[in-house]
């Protein structure tokens, strides 16, 4: 497998073993001896598992309870949250942003308590990675909160956006380039090979992964976001290209493959899979595993790039909390449509809590045992 030297992995960091998720017995509640006794988790027979995303633009719950084939959602929640509002030009996560977290992890706690999760796994990823002050922010919402979030790798990140979101992948297609534009980061893996089975764990097909220190968020600060015209739109495609070298060069054989075809999970990508199918309020019964064709996913970017900011706040599917994202978030999207050419783009509305669920319910053998049946 080729990968890049991850160099945000600093001694002392919560790590992660990508290919087993979380360890034996974790713990959504933080395991400090002076905790109030209601604080602690409670011995139930609940079935619920909870997965939280908490991402450089937005904070994302999942909890769900294994079903045959899967699991199914019981409870969600996601409000953006712009934990990483000036990253792209600082390395400090702002006091404003901080409380706007504090606030969405408080209702995804409540959530979680009162569905009586039994397990969960609560994960911070890019913003929490660059931050100076991250330790202390992750220290905060073990304060306030009783909270215990995970600061993950790269590696944990990719994989994990790999697990959740790989079933969506054409059975047939013996390669196959996935893809997730973040926040504060874009991860993207290439499974080569067919999959041996419908169950067959996903990361075993990963040749090559990267991930790339450049997200919507990060990206529109950058190069600006609100007036975008098609020379600065350019401009942020370059920059992708140039980041996406080292991994274009290793996955420079996948689309040579029977089948090939891109597969992207990300808020990019539904975005513009709902502005395709014009859709009066965003759906995700309809975009989530839904085909585009190469020249419909040009047909939708140029539209944004003819419309202005108001235009694009006006959208449904988009909206004035990401009118000034979504084109740095299709920038990103271009340079890796450039890289890697294919007539087809399937599009994820699932991703990295997904994946922790499944990684879960997959060690606890919930599908092996008799209650699953």
């Amino acid at each position: 497998m080729t990968v890049k030297h991850d160099a945000t992995a600093e001694t002392g960091e919560r790590r992660a073993d990508p290919l087993a998720g979380s360890e034996a017995r974790p713990t959504w509640l933080a395991d400090r001896p002076n905790t109030a006794s209601r604080n602690q988790p409670r011995r139930s027979s609940s079935r619920s598992y909870a997965a939280l995303d908490l991402g450089t633009n937005n904070c994302r719950l999942l909890i769900a309870e294994p079903a045959h084939f899967g699991f199914r959602v019981v409870d969600a929640f996601s409000r953006i949250v712009r934990l990483g509002e000036g990253l792209g030009l600082g390395n400090q996560l702002s006091e404003e942003a901080i409380d706007r977290t504090i606030e969405a992890l408080r209702v995804c706690r409540d959530k979680m308590q009162a569905k009586d999760v039994a397990r969960a796994r609560l994960v911070a990823t890019e913003a929490c990675r660059l931050a100076e002050n991250g330790p202390a922010f992750i220290e905060r919402v073990r304060d306030e909160l009783d909270l215990e979030l995970e600061v993950v790798d790269r590696k944990t990140e990719a994989f994990l956006a790999v697990t959740g979101c790989a079933a969506l992948a054409d059975p047939k297609a013996e390669s196959v380039i996935v893809f997730d534009i973040g926040g504060g980061s874009t991860e993207i893996a290439w499974l080569d090979g067919a999959p041996p089975h419908a169950f067959a764990d996903p990361c075993t097909r990963v040749r090559a992964w990267d991930s790339l220190p450049v997200g919507v968020v990060t990206l529109a600060e950058r190069h600006g976001g609100i007036d975008v015209t098609r020379e600065s739109f350019e401009g942020m495609v370059e920059e992708v290209t140039e980041l996406l070298l080292d991994f274009t060069l290793a996955a420079s054989k996948a689309g040579q493959a029977t089948n090939f075809h891109l597969l992207g999970t990300s808020g990019t990508v539904t975005t513009v899979g709902g502005i395709h199918l014009g859709l009066a309020r965003y759906d995700r019964r309809r975009v989530d595993g839904m085909w585009m064709r190469n020249g419909e996913i040009s047909t939708v970017i140029d539209r944004l790039l003819y419309s202005d900011f108001e235009q694009r706040a006006a959208n449904p599917c988009i909206g004035r909390d990401r009118a000034d994202l979504v084109l740095a978030g299709c920038a990103i999207l271009e340079a890796i449509r450039r890289a890697f050419p294919s007539d087809r783009l399937r599009i994820a509305d699932r991703g990295l809590r997904e994946g922790i669920l499944m990684n879960m319910m997959r060690e606890d053998s919930v599908w092996r045992k008799g209650s699953q049946r």
